[in-house]
């Protein structure tokens, strides 16, 4: 994926996860999602038991958390669940 920097293979700072994402309006273009809309779970199952499309809670595979040029907490997705 073009636009972020890679995980360091060496530090577990970013990693790839399962997440809940609010996205009022999502799109597969977006790809980058502000930690604030990001719940993290335990794995793939649980993301996607949770997700909740009426409430504009989807299941994702995330990588983050990455600190954008703006200075914010951001988390790449990686695959809608859904």
């Amino acid at each position: 994926m073009r636009g972020f920097v890679p995980p360091d293979p060496q530090t577990d700072v970013s990693t790839i996860q399962y997440a809940i994402v609010y996205a009022p309006q999502r799109k597969a273009n977006r790809h980058r999602i502000p930690q604030s809309c990001v719940a993290i779970t335990q794995n793939k199952e649980e993301a996607i038991e949770q997700s909740n499309p009426q409430a504009k809670r989807y299941a994702a595979q995330v990588l983050g958390p990455s600190k954008s040029s703006e200075g914010q907490y951001i988390y790449y997705v990686m695959e809608w669940l859904e």
